[in-house]
């Protein structure tokens, strides 16, 4: 694949190994059709390893046309219900320009710039600070943000945040990662049908056989196990690479946007360490900006690390990194920040001063008159100075 050079063609390539990515996710379907074939030929009857694999490839292509059928359906039932699946977790509500004017202000702004049609504006309920876009399609598009995030960072902030979630939608990220994350769940859901059966059902019904199976038989259940756990191994890799390569797009894309790195930086210091949102399932954590949960020493995170992703902006973008930001604990207020106009000879708050005592005004001095408590000046020489002793 040739190299990419500039923002768009990376968006460009990304996307092309993205439709690369959902196809290796199809394939995964059909890897775990074939499984299912083979455990279940082994389980039926023995014979050698090659005549059960041959069996198993025949039960494949007839049921292919049932394979594909219903991973279109389910991919179908997702389009049209997986926002509310989505709201009914994270609690979202839209809200209104009336409701949220200056967060509606924000965002309806980033959308003009761009001629992008305005996504639908939700807020959630929770302490957390984290933000996530989601939909399908233009008329499902939506940008939900908590009220944590919405309380903690300024506008300039949050309009970075809100340019990284709409790059999202405008790159098409959205919609790949919804779709990858239905056929994963396809995926995830038959590897665990079939383990339950297999080990509830389908291992108890052969066992009375077990002492008689030959190689042939042990050696395909075995081969079956292992063709699932791949299967379901590499659709939630995939996933994760799916993640991974859009969130640098992403914040680069908001810079572009909003024309200050600083801004996501800033963002992305506040969010560190502060994004677990309390019940949302892993498929919803993949879509937000910051996706705390990780495992096995960063090998199945779904994002890559707030240090990576601002060391990139710092490079590339030529933003200032201030370092780790601490924020107050959730309903502590701020102490105020120390004002440049602030006199410093006054006295700390609650102590009493007294009343300066009231001056009556000086009449205004003459010429050569000297002010109370003055010296008189020196008389100037020449023939108006003072006459000298004879």
């Amino acid at each position: 694949m040739p190299a990419a050079y500039g923002l768009y063609t990376h968006i460009q390539s990304n996307k092309r190994r993205s439709i690369a990515l959902l196809l290796g996710l199809f394939f995964l379907v059909y890897l775990m059709v074939f499984a299912g074939a083979l455990l279940a030929e082994a389980l039926s009857y023995d014979a050698p390893l090659q005549e059960l694999l041959a069996a198993a490839w025949r039960d494949l292509l007839r049921a292919s046309p049932f394979a594909t059928i219903g991973a279109a359906l389910w991919i179908v039932i997702a389009y049209f219900f997986h926002q509310r699946l989505i709201d009914a977790v994270t609690g979202g509500r839209e809200v209104t320009r009336r409701e949220e004017p200056q967060l509606y202000n924000l965002l309806e702004n980033l959308c003009i710039s761009r001629g992008i049609t305005m996504p639908k504006l939700k807020v959630m309920q929770e302490n957390a600070l984290n933000a996530f876009a989601s939909g399908l399609n233009p008329r499902q598009y939506s940008i939900t943000v908590t009220t944590g995030l919405l309380d903690r960072l300024d506008d300039v902030e949050v309009e970075a945040v809100l340019g990284h979630e709409l790059t999202h939608i405008r790159n098409g990220d959205v919609r790949m990662m919804v779709i990858a994350v239905i056929i994963a769940g396809v995926i995830g859901f038959f590897a665990e049908l079939m383990f339950r059966l297999m080990f509830q059902g389908g291992w108890r019904m052969g066992g009375g056989r077990s002492r008689e199976r030959g190689r042939g038989g042990g050696a395909a259940i075995i081969i079956a196990i292992a063709l699932v756990a791949a299967a379901w191994l590499l659709s939630i890799a995939i996933r994760f690479a799916l993640s991974r390569r859009r969130e640098y797009l992403a914040d680069a894309g908001s810079v572009e946007l909003t024309k200050n790195p600083d801004a996501m930086i800033t963002a992305l210091r506040k969010i560190e360490n502060r994004g677990e949102l309390e019940g949302a399932t892993s498929a919803i954590m993949e879509m937000c900006v910051d996706n705390p949960r990780e495992g096995f020493a960063d090998l199945f995170a779904t994002h890559p690390s707030i240090e990576s992703r601002i060391a990139a902006l710092v490079q590339y973008a030529g933003g200032h990194d201030p370092g780790p930001i601490a924020l107050p604990e959730a309903g502590e207020s701020p102490e105020p920040a120390e004002s440049p106009w602030q006199d410093h000879d006054a006295p700390p708050p609650g102590e009493e001063t007294k009343p300066k005592p009231f001056l009556p005004a000086e009449p205004p001095l003459t010429l050569g008159q000297s002010a109370p408590g003055e010296n008189p000046p020196a008389a100037p020489p020449g023939p108006w100075g003072p006459r000298r002793r004879g």
